[in-house]
């Protein structure tokens, strides 16, 4: 008998959809209280997933999905940065 891997799926704070956790990225909230874009999916602390598109930014920021995930206010300076770094991704 062979066996099938089960793929983790995560939810997208901005479309609410259910996706393969290795299409998504990772915004994680360290101890320290800072976001950072976590590209491995493995550091330590608190994460909240978006699928890799601006639309799903522009959504989770309109509808305080990322501030709810992650249980902490999101100063706009913070917000404009992720933006800045999820453009450079969806530009590759």
């Amino acid at each position: 008998m062979s066996q099938t891997r089960k793929i983790p799926l995560r939810k997208c704070v901005g479309c609410q959809e259910m996706k393969n956790k290795k299409e998504m990225m990772r915004i994680l909230k360290t101890p320290e209280d800072e976001l950072v874009l976590d590209t491995t999916g493995r550091k330590n602390g608190r994460g909240a997933y978006l699928c890799m598109s601006k639309e799903c930014f522009d959504k989770a920021v309109k509808s305080r999905g990322l501030e709810r995930s992650l249980k902490m206010g999101i100063p706009s300076d913070v917000y404009d940065t992720l933006k800045k770094e999820i453009e450079q991704i969806e530009s590759k």
